[in-house]
């Protein structure tokens, strides 16, 4: 049956994952990472087959969950929080992979590329997650909410410039032309998307409806979101942040409340694929033979992103709880972490241990993160 039958078993086992999770009274993405972990590769039972297959899907699901978050937000929603995602954002990620690198170099006695690869991959935060509580949540509209919303965005924006420094670190020649190459690529790539966006799209979701086709429409609006990212991509950016901004686009014209509504069930269906993939990443046999190490990496991710969240949106002025909320909502590793882990393994920076402590605490920050949210969230309506 090939990829067909993956398909079935993840998704009963995410709903199964999801039962037990609401009887727990936990988000469903626990539930949902808790089923990969039982049909990944790493335990014994029904076992997924065609993991890459399905991998892939899984990135559709991201797109879609980026697209659907910018159909709800728009370019005004974020220019009040744009001091601190411009100026903050790469506060925090250099703050953040300095620290993160220094940690492994003194107390994993890790070579310094390796720490500071590894440093690089705590600086990025959980889009997919975050967006995901937040909506769970019901505070994706929240002053907190939109300070994260535009961290994230810089942050998925820094991987590209990050996946051309990287690699470099033991050849650094010609390292300024290939930086200031990709990063002018992706901002004129970018600003095509803003223009074409705001004067084509909404005029063919327009000529769609006039035809009376809810069908189509919905065809239209996957093919936008789908089709942006897949453009970004094949320019260096990554898939899931050109469809974010193609739904921050389509979000200022008439027919984002039609496009977000039909998009949605989709939405959720793909999501629930990179949810289960995140557990399938999971091996518990290397988590229980490396157990302390481990434990002491999560929690110093989780206690360090937090006070850097913390205090740099607080120098920002934010007061009251939004630096507690910020700091615990963005404290865990992000996907994007999977990205850079696999090109060090290819340009042969990364060793297997490196590889699979960054791949299990990935997993571990990413499952766990939601717990730790709702303690900033307590009283928060």
């Amino acid at each position: 049956m090939g990829i067909a039958a993956d398909f079935v078993l993840i998704v009963v086992a995410g709903l199964l994952g999801g039962l037990a999770a609401r009887a727990l009274r936990l988000p469903l993405l626990v539930g949902y990472v808790a089923a990969g972990v039982v049909v990944g590769p790493h335990t014994a039972g029904p076992t997924v087959v065609q993991v890459h297959d399905i991998e892939l899907l899984a990135e559709i699901g991201v797109a879609l969950l980026l697209f659907s978050l910018g159909l709800e937000l728009s370019f005004r929603d974020l220019q009040p929080v744009r001091r601190i995602a411009l100026l903050g954002g790469p506060i925090q990620i250099v703050v953040t992979c300095a620290a993160g690198a220094l940690a492994a170099a003194k107390g994993l006695d890790m070579p310094v590329p390796e720490a500071i690869w590894l440093g690089a991959m705590i600086a990025v935060s959980s889009t997919a997650i975050v967006l995901k509580m937040l909506s769970e949540a019901g505070t994706t509209g929240t002053l907190a909410s939109r300070v994260m919303i535009g961290l994230l965005v810089v942050q998925d924006l820094a991987v590209v410039p990050m996946l051309v420094v990287l690699p470099q670190l033991g050849d650094a020649s010609h390292l300024f032309v290939k930086l200031a190459r990709a990063i002018g690529i992706a901002a004129a790539l970018l600003a095509a998307i803003v223009i074409l966006g705001t004067r084509l799209l909404p005029r063919l979701l327009g000529l769609v409806l006039e035809w009376g086709s809810r069908e189509l429409f919905l065809v239209a609006v996957v093919a936008i979101g789908t089709g942006v990212g897949y453009a970004t991509q094949m320019a260096g950016l990554s898939f899931a942040l050109g469809a974010f901004v193609a739904g921050l686009v389509l979000s200022e014209s008439e027919f984002s409340h039609q496009a977000l509504s039909d998009v949605t069930p989709i939405r959720d269906i793909f999501g629930l694929l990179f949810f289960v993939t995140v557990g399938m990443l999971l091996d518990p046999r290397y988590a229980l033979s490396h157990a302390g190490q481990i434990a002491c990496v999560v929690l110093l991710t989780f206690v360090g992103k937090a006070a850097i969240f913390g205090v740099l949106a607080r120098a920002f002025g934010y007061v009251n709880r939004a630096p507690w909320i910020v700091g615990l909502g963005l404290s865990q590793i992000g996907e994007f972490s999977f990205v850079l882990a696999r090109t060090g393994v290819t340009a042969g920076l990364l060793s297997k241990s490196t590889y699979d402590l960054a791949l299990t605490c990935t997993v571990l920050t990413m499952a766990l993160s939601p717990a730790v949210f709702r303690v900033g969230m307590r009283g928060v309506r």
